[in-house]
């Protein structure tokens, strides 16, 4: 809702923000005059703010766009400078990237700017920083344009990251994940059963040292349904396409996401505490 601001009021905001573009731009009145195609004695009295009066359309918006602000932000509609466009592009972004959605160093520096808030992940496969060597080796082989020993040597590095963080660490993953990959099936499909059950302890063993600053949630993907996103506390929320990764930065989008990771913590079927006992369980699942 826009706050209704007295016509005097709001000239005089105009006149103030107007001053205050023009001294971060660095041009001169004149200058600005030109641009504008008024006279300088025009922009002169505009910003003298002897008058109530705030100058027509036309004048502003050619004082926004030879300024690079929003007409919006001179007038007191918003409090955000930026133009509609640039506002857009700085809220958007994509982002290339490869098969791996926590191994790459983009997703790590965005994870280190949101040191001390809380991060929400739903991963793509089982939590990269959580594998095995033997598990990574296995599932980057076919992957030319990064070795196993490079995706070694980051997840170490993540993990090394996880321990030392003020961060919480939330993340959520579908049942059937983990069930299938205890079964040997279809992704895990000829996963030898002795690695498998190495993983599982592995996870077992990192969840008990790290709880509660790492909290997993399991939820029913027949009732519930999420891509995989990384929510960076406040900051920003990333959604992995595959080969890119769609990242914002607003705040409504933020929040959105982080509501769907909420509900997907709220619809689980098996909480956080209850991972030590469930993953026990699974390695009797393994053949």
């Amino acid at each position: 809702m826009v706050q209704e601001i007295d016509k005097r009021d709001r000239a005089r905001l105009f006149h103030d923000r107007l001053a205050a573009a023009l001294t971060t731009s660095g041009l001169s009145r004149a200058a600005l005059a030109r641009a504008v195609r008024v006279d300088r004695s025009t922009i002169t009295q505009i910003l003298a703010g002897d008058t109530a009066r705030v100058p027509g359309g036309h004048i502003v918006a050619a004082c926004a766009q030879t300024l690079d602000v929003s007409a919006d932000w001179l007038l007191g509609l918003t409090d955000r400078p930026e133009q509609a466009g640039k506002l857009l592009e700085s809220s958007l972004s994509i982002s290339e990237t490869g098969r791996a959605t926590t191994l790459d160093d983009q997703i790590f520096e965005w994870q280190r700017e949101a040191e001390g808030y809380k991060i929400r992940h739903v991963p793509a496969t089982l939590p990269d920083m959580l594998k095995t060597n033997a598990m990574l080796q296995w599932e980057y082989a076919p992957i030319t344009h990064k070795r196993p020993e490079a995706a070694i040597h980051a997840a170490a590095e993540r993990l090394d990251w996880l321990r030392l963080t003020e961060s919480d660490y939330e993340m959520a993953l579908p049942i059937h994940e983990l069930d299938s990959f205890a079964r040997g099936e279809g992704y895990y499909a000829g996963l030898d059963p002795a690695i498998r059950t190495a993983q599982l302890d592995w996870m077992a063993e990192v969840y008990d040292r790290l709880y509660p600053g790492l909290r997993i949630f399991l939820f029913d993907a027949r009732t519930v349904f999420s891509a995989p996103v990384t929510v960076f506390g406040p900051k920003m929320a990333v959604i992995y396409m595959g080969q890119h990764y769609l990242a914002f930065r607003d705040r409504d989008r933020v929040r959105a996401i982080s509501r769907h990771f909420d509900g997907l913590v709220r619809e689980a079927s098996i909480s956080a505490r209850d991972i030590p006992g469930l993953l026990t369980r699974l390695k009797g699942q393994v053949a």
